[in-house]
């Protein structure tokens, strides 16, 4: 074969492999809003389409009953406020694991890796126990500060594996002019780490948002619950009915919020990028 039909069939088989990942990621996404757009009577057939489409169940998603409303104002403040702290921290605990040279460094980075594979399981007991000793029971802070207990080592790996790569010379160079080291820091270090900050930020919003374990615990009351809470406890029109079609409609509702943040820091991650380089 010419290197020319090597090329044709690496690029196809590449195109193929791209296609049949991007079905396999979709394919639950796509059947989650065909099902939402069906009507309560054809749920359960096979159409790839629904032949007649029904917003029944987008419109009892909005519902008194189901106070999915508050449940969307709930994870947005439980997830943002969680991405805010655990990014915070998390900057300056890889900056100095990574810059500051001391003994213990790979130790408690592997320490930050195990806590991050503990089961959340295991303190379910624990720390109900503890909340209600300290009130915090149906709170927003009984599942912020879980969740960037979990959410802190992610943050943490990711950040120190990028600033790991990054030239320090410039931030040398930038104290050799007069910067002090903070000045460098969030004048040099903070634009140039913009790409890594921002995809780390958005795999903590993410885990913040898809969190169940923890909240369905601690957020008993309808007024915190957010939204994974809330479409475990939708209700149909009888005790023995599961309304699948709500949760579906609601599955879709809660997805549309990622999907809006992941293109903006998309965005802001290109930015970084290209204004990184350029300076």
């Amino acid at each position: 074969m010419s290197k020319t039909t090597n090329r044709v069939v690496g690029t196809t088989g590449k195109i193929i492999g791209l296609v049949i990942l991007l079905v396999f990621c979709l394919a639950p996404f796509y059947w989650m809003i065909v099902t939402a757009l069906k009507p309560p009577t054809a749920l359960f057939n096979n159409e790839l389409w629904p032949s007649s489409i029904s917003m029944d169940s987008m419109s009892a998603v909005f519902n008194q009953k189901n106070n999915f409303g508050q449940a969307l104002i709930n994870s947005v403040i439980v997830a943002g406020t969680t991405t805010v702290f655990a990014m915070m921290v998390g900057i300056f605990s890889a900056y100095a694991l990574t810059r500051m040279k001391f003994r213990g460094r790979t130790f408690i980075l592997a320490l930050v890796l195990a806590a991050s594979m503990f089961p959340g399981v295991a303190i379910l007991t624990p720390l109900y126990e503890l909340f209600a000793d300290w009130g915090w029971i149906n709170t927003y802070q009984a599942m912020i500060v879980p969740d960037m207990s979990f959410a802190l080592p992610l943050g943490i790996w990711t950040l120190t594996t990028f600033f790991r790569e990054m030239p320090w010379e410039l931030e040398q160079a930038a104290e050799i002019d007069g910067c002090t080291p903070a000045q460098a820091f969030r004048k040099i270090i903070i634009p140039l780490a913009a790409p890594g900050v921002f995809t780390t930020a958005i795999m903590v919003f993410i885990t913040s948002w898809n969190e169940y374990l923890i909240a369905s615990n601690v957020a008993i009351g309808a007024d915190v619950s957010p939204v994974t809470v809330a479409i475990a406890k939708f209700t149909g029109e009888s005790s023995f009915q599961q309304p699948f079609g709500t949760q579906m409609a609601a599955g879709v509702v809660a997805t549309i919020p990622l999907v809006i943040v992941v293109l903006i820091f998309q965005r802001r991650i290109i930015t970084g990028l290209t204004s990184g380089s350029l300076k």
